[in-house]
Formats: structure tokens, C-alpha cells, sequence
């Protein structure tokens, strides 16, 4: 696929998990919908996929999932900060785990069951990105997407400088930007943030067993996919150094206010 042939590609927004540590904040309200700065959480989220281009949004919900449909449903509105005319608002569907099977599928189930919705072709190419994520300055850069399209390869990463509570990271990156297993020689392994790009193959054979759209509800991680895929040099990945929380706990999310 060529750069100019890219079309302009379809996100995913994880937020079907329960956020147990959040407990008892999340008791009663959805972790994506907790504010932070004056808006919800996963508003962050939706409108910098917005300014990005991006039109089309899935959302997989389970855990007080009718919530965070209905504040992103068809009525929503951006609330006037972002500017954006009812033409850039971007398409959102939802993906009801909870309602279709009662529980999360965890990542890569959620992937697979939202599959046919984010990339009906083979070759297609999707964001995906966790709602319980504050990375208020990243951009989906249209062109990123496009050199991703047009590499072959399954996956592209950004990983993060390593928090405090994830000091040993989760994958390494090499100097030629492939993403590693293990740290490379001299180097150190990072966090990955969440965000990436992927290729629907990388969710279909020989990769993944999960059929699309995950009739049976299978829940998997994603973890040992992307791994396997590492191994094979399928995967590559980029630092990213501008602000990132993984709003995991209450004092993470009182530190952001």
C-alpha cells in the first residue's frame, strides 16, 4: 500500500475493564468517564483522534458500559473547547461485551470481537488505545498511519519512559526501530503505552486462533500476540517522551488534577 493510498484509518478505544484498583471511585462510574481537567477521561482520547482525522471510533464496553454509551451516543457534544464543527465530530460504535457476554474479553478478545467493525479487509490498519490512558499532548498523526500501511508489518508500538510502578518495562526498542522482547545490548526495556497501530492480519491466522468478531466471546490478552509477532520481526515501535499516566489508582488520578 502506498502513502497516498492510505485511507484514513478507524481507532479503538479499550474500555470495557472493570478498574478495580480505582474501587470505590469505579464503583458506580466507569474509569474512562472519571474527570480529569474538566472533562472525562476518555474525552481526552476522543477528541485528539478527532484532530487526527480520524472518523470512525469503536468503543468496547462491559463494567457500567451503558454509561459510557451514553455520553458518547449520538447526542454527545464536544462541549465548545475543541472547536470542532459537527462535520469533524467522528463516528462512535460501540462494542457491548458486557451486554453480549456479561464480562470483558480482555485486549485482544475486545480486538477480535470489535474486528469487523474496525477493519473489514485483511490489509486494514486501525488505532487502538486504552481509555484509562492521560496522554494529553500525543497527535494521531495521519502520516504515521500511512508509513505503517505501507511498512507490511503487524504492528507499530509507542512505548514510554518507564513509570514507577512499571520499572523493568515491557519491551525494548533496537536503534533500527524494531520493538524487542528483551532490552537490546546496553539498553533498557520501556513501557508500552497502550497506543499503536495494527494490521487486522495480525488478529487473523497464523497470529491469532480468536475467529473475527469473537462469536464465542473468547477472552484472551494481547500480550503473548504481540510477543510472538515481536519474535518474528513483525512489530515496530517508537519512544514517545511528552506527558503519559496510566490512570490506575486514585492517586494517579488525584496528581493529574
Amino acid at each position: 500500500m502506498t502513502l497516498d493510498a492510505c485511507p484514513a484509518p478507524r481507532a479503538l478505544i479499550l474500555a470495557a475493564g472493570r478498574g478495580e484498583r480505582m474501587r470505590p471511585l469505579t464503583d458506580r462510574t466507569p474509569k474512562p468517564l472519571l474527570p480529569v481537567r474538566g472533562r472525562p477521561l476518555m474525552q481526552w482520547w476522543v477528541d485528539a483522534l478527532a484532530r487526527g482525522g480520524v472518523r470512525e471510533i469503536v468503543v468496547n464496553t462491559a463494567w457500567l458500559g451503558e454509561q459510557i454509551e451514553s455520553h458518547f451516543g449520538p447526542e454527545r457534544l464536544l462541549d465548545g473547547r475543541e472547536r470542532l464543527s459537527k462535520n469533524d465530530l467522528p463516528a462512535i460504535r460501540f462494542s457491548s461485551e458486557g451486554r453480549d457476554f456479561g464480562r470483558a474479553l480482555e485486549t485482544a478478545g475486545g480486538i477480535a470481537r470489535a474486528l469487523p467493525l474496525l477493519a473489514p479487509a485483511t490489509d486494514d490498519v486501525f488505532w487502538v488505545l486504552a481509555g484509562d490512558i492521560f496522554a494529553p499532548d500525543f497527535q494521531f498523526d495521519p502520516a504515521a498511519a500511512a508509513r505503517f500501511a505501507a511498512s507490511g508489518r503487524l504492528a507499530h508500538l509507542w512505548l514510554v519512559p518507564n513509570p514507577a510502578h512499571n520499572p523493568q518495562g515491557d519491551f525494548g526498542l533496537s536503534a533500527d526501530g524494531l520493538a524487542l522482547n528483551e532490552a537490546p545490548a546496553g539498553g533498557v526495556r520501556h513501557t508500552f503505552s497502550t497506543v499503536a497501530l495494527y494490521r487486522r492480519a495480525l488478529f487473523e491466522p497464523p497470529w491469532c486462533d480468536i475467529a473475527p468478531g469473537n462469536p464465542e466471546g473468547v477472552a484472551a490478552p494481547l500480550a503473548p500476540l504481540l510477543r510472538r509477532a515481536i519474535a518474528a520481526g513483525q512489530v515496530s515501535a517508537q519512544l514517545y517522551t511528552g506527558p503519559w499516566t496510566d490512570v490506575g489508582t486514585p492517586e494517579r488520578l488525584a496528581a493529574l488534577k
